[in-house]
């Protein structure tokens, strides 16, 4: 079962730029799993593979006029800013585990973000918050929940996303790389494995995206991010549809592409304004 939570959050101190990266909030969700499992925070330090979870930057709590969100910041957070922190987790047991977190969470600690002190001050775990990064559902509910009929497929790449192709990177989301990314993640974490699934009827018909440069204390990435959508054309089958559809929804929890864990490859399904699927 998929979950993506939004930690509302609140500096106790001003937070620079220089812990604002990637490096600095995988740090702070170890510390996070560390404090109920210290096992578990030792295992995902350790481990280079089985990435079942992924992060956003820290978001400022501000209206923003596109479907990005914020990956940099030139400016120290002040004391007092409200924020926000969404955590995905692929895999249910990770839920399972850190579940004495959520319930147990002593709002009046202070976590630690290089040397800034944060508030949680509450978690967002389902769609009823009304939160776009918020929600929970099984991996059974997402495939039998995904439409045979509906042959568009809206993405907003809210984070700069690139996918590893041999050995160099590219930033252009096209079907291959956007769907065989989702593809490998589902079939690792759900228990309902999509095979033999072909792509060849997905094609892009609209995008406004560009290309963002991110960087960190230890390299420099070129990522993709704003708005694409695909349509599936011709003669594609029914259950063809219905998987593609099922990964386009879990994009919301697995993301697309490359360090995902860093804050990278963020991306939801949008709908049609004409659509009715929730």
């Amino acid at each position: 079962m998929p979950h993506s939570l939004v930690l509302n959050l609140l500096p106790l101190s001003p937070i620079f730029p220089g812990y604002l990266s990637g490096q600095h909030l995988h740090a702070l969700f170890l510390t996070l799993v560390s404090s109920v499992d210290r096992e578990l925070g030792d295992y995902l330090h350790n481990d280079r593979t089985d990435k079942a979870f992924t992060l956003s930057p820290l978001q400022i709590d501000c209206q923003r006029p596109s479907h990005c969100l914020q990956w940099e910041h030139a400016k120290p957070i002040p004391v007092g800013t409200p924020c926000w922190w969404r955590i995905s987790l692929l895999d249910d047991t990770l839920f399972g585990k850190l579940t004495q977190l959520w319930l147990n969470l002593n709002l009046d600690r202070p976590w630690h973000l290089g040397s800034a002190d944060l508030q949680i001050t509450s978690i967002l775990a389902t769609g009823r918050s009304m939160h776009p990064w918020a929600n929970a559902c099984t991996y059974s509910q997402l495939y039998e929940q995904a439409l045979e009929t509906e042959r568009t497929l809206m993405f907003a790449l809210a984070t700069p996303m690139a996918f590893r192709q041999g050995k160099y990177d590219s930033s252009l989301p096209t079907r291959e790389v956007v769907f065989n990314s989702l593809l490998s993640r589902w079939n690792k974490y759900s228990g309902i494995e999509i095979s033999s699934l072909s792509l060849d009827a997905i094609f892009p018909s609209f995008f406004d995206i560009r290309t963002e440069i991110l960087v960190d204390s230890r390299s420099k990435l070129i990522g993709c991010v704003g708005e694409i959508t695909y349509r599936i054309l011709g003669e594609a089958n029914s259950l063809t549809i219905k998987q593609i559809n099922a990964l386009a929804d879990f994009a919301l929890y697995a993301g697309m592409g490359r360090k995902t864990t860093m804050g990278m490859g963020m991306s939801r399904r949008l709908r049609p304004l004409n659509s009715s699927a929730s």
